[in-house]
């Protein structure tokens, strides 16, 4: 064989083994599949977090930018602000509506402008303690302060830090109306003694033991709030 032989053989052998350049459809579509296989695409695929946002906003917005027919566009609106506005009602009707003055006095006991961390039955202890040695002044004071105190644990009268006496018994007067009377007058007792500095007696400390008493054994009309 001679050399210009042999050269044309090995070139043809050489053509023989590289792909041709413009592959038919099979081929075609077996070189993507290959060439997709590469994990490296794995990246770029949308994961089921990504499908279901885009299917969420993809909602959203055929439902705003649809063409409704005469009125409806407004009907839909009119219905989604009606459906709104109940879930709100339930909302307060299911939870209630918060209280400020709750957050208030969970934050600083206070009762009456001081502050007083004692339960009723304690302050109703102290002040029995003060009205065996005749010391009127801090009995009367402390049996009322008991008395606030109660209505605030049995939940008939919400007591901000602000509140004073007289708006107390006003706000008690409409939980215990019959009592209303008398719990001006323990008021006005508390004031006497606490403020204008009258010496306090053994029959105004009556007085407010015995309000203390009648309220405490009569049922309340309804939830009352003090304002501050």
């Amino acid at each position: 064989m001679g050399l210009s032989a042999a050269l044309g053989e090995s070139m043809a052998r050489a053509a023989g083994a590289v792909p041709p350049i413009t592959p038919d459809g099979e081929e075609a579509r077996r070189w993507a599949e290959d060439e997709l296989s590469d994990p490296v695409y794995d990246i770029a695929e949308p994961t089921p977090l990504d499908r279901v946002a885009h299917a969420v906003g993809q909602f959203f917005e055929n439902l705003f930018s649809a063409e409704l027919p005469g009125g409806l566009g407004s009907l839909v609106a009119l219905i989604a602000a009606i459906v709104v506005v109940i879930v709100i009602v339930a909302a307060f009707a299911v939870w209630g509506v918060p209280r400020a003055s709750r957050r208030a006095r969970a934050q600083t006991p206070a009762l009456f402008g001081e502050a007083e961390r004692r339960s009723a039955s304690q302050l109703r202890a102290a002040a029995a303690s003060h009205a065996q040695k005749a010391e009127w002044d801090a009995a009367i004071v402390l049996r009322f302060r008991a008395l606030a105190r109660a209505c605030d644990e049995r939940g008939v009268v919400d007591l901000p830090p602000g509140a004073t006496v007289h708006a107390f018994a006003r706000a008690a007067s409409r939980g215990f109306p019959e009592l209303a009377a008398r719990l001006e007058a323990a008021a006005a007792a508390f004031d006497d003694v606490r403020y204008l500095r009258r010496p306090g007696t053994a029959e105004l400390y009556r007085l407010v033991a015995d309000t203390d008493d009648a309220v405490a054994s009569a049922r309340p009309a309804a939830r009352q709030e003090a304002p501050a």
